[in-house]
């Protein structure tokens, strides 16, 4: 299962290893579309899903998968494309294809992206069960951290990651840890020595506690745009936003024994550019890589 300089892993003879240890104790039936152009994660996951009882449906690529019917009537759509097939060919066609992959900005070579989501949007449906939510999230992320990229490939690479998904603070860690893993994959920081972590924590918080207050009926939407050069994340939250002015300063003795404003402070520290929309639910942050002069002084 190798394909364009692809090559997975995962030791089949031991894949409960990459299960959490409640997976497989729910009893709803779920449906769980898979859009993989190589067939990789694709096969992994769907052997896994279906032997603990989840409906799963695979396609090959991005056009088979909009050709669908009920295209939102999924649970979980899982993309794992690349280059120019990964994106809709224009504009009109994103409305209906909001859990699949969308381009960011402009992007100058597509043959090099690859494009990567989690969608659970429509986990929410009938009963919310976090728990649930959480176990296939580390699933999927346990078994896409197994591929391995060809050194020759990550110097070109520029990777799209998103995730969408209901208001859920459990899915922090498995979320941040594969984009932590990324971006040190493709060189933008060696994570023993950033606090990236701790400023993407702080972010992840504050849209699902502070933004959304923890409502399951609203999304967090979570991407990350990584090449060679830098890493651009985005967290959205569908709260009522703030004024970031009136975050009052930490810095400021008569605010020393206040909490609120100090994550801000730390993403601002830790971050290389920090803005927000008009409204304040949607933080952009931009890690740039260090160049090798300034590591070596």
């Amino acid at each position: 299962m190798c394909n364009k300089g692809v090559h997975f892993i995962v030791d089949f003879c031991r894949k409960k290893a990459l299960l959490p240890q409640n997976f497989g104790r729910f009893t709803m039936q779920r449906r769980i579309l898979i859009v993989d152009d190589h067939d990789d994660l694709s096969s992994a996951l769907t052997e896994v899903f279906s032997k603990t009882g989840y409906l799963v449906k695979t396609t090959e690529s991005r056009d088979e998968a909009v050709r669908l019917d009920g295209i939102n009537d999924y649970d979980i759509v899982i993309s794992d494309l690349d280059g120019d097939t990964a994106f809709p060919k224009n504009d009109e066609d994103q409305s209906i294809e909001s859990c699949l992959p969308e381009p960011k900005g402009e992007i100058l070579n597509r043959s090099h992206v690859k494009a990567f989501k989690v969608c659970a949007t429509n986990f929410r449906r009938e009963e919310f069960d976090e728990d649930e939510l959480k176990n296939l999230f580390e699933t999927v992320l346990n078994y896409k951290a197994q591929f391995v990229d060809e050194a020759n490939t990550v110097k070109q690479l520029h990777e799209m990651i998103e995730f969408e998904f209901p208001s859920a603070i459990s899915l922090m860690n498995s979320i941040l840890d594969y984009l932590m893993k990324r971006v040190e994959k493709v060189g933008v920081i060696n994570t023993e020595n950033s606090n990236l972590f701790i400023a993407l924590d702080e972010a992840f918080v504050n849209a699902v506690k502070h933004g959304n207050k923890f409502d399951a009926n609203k999304i967090v939407r979570v991407t990350a745009e990584v090449s060679s050069k830098e890493a651009r994340f985005t967290i959205e939250d569908e709260g009522d936003g703030f004024d970031v002015a009136s975050i009052p300063d930490p810095r400021n003795p008569e605010n020393l024994f206040k909490t609120s404003g100090r994550g801000v402070l730390i993403i601002h520290n830790v971050m290389d550019e920090v803005t927000y929309n008009e409204r304040g639910n949607r933080l952009t942050m931009i890690k740039r890589k260090i160049s090798e002069d300034v590591i070596s002084h």
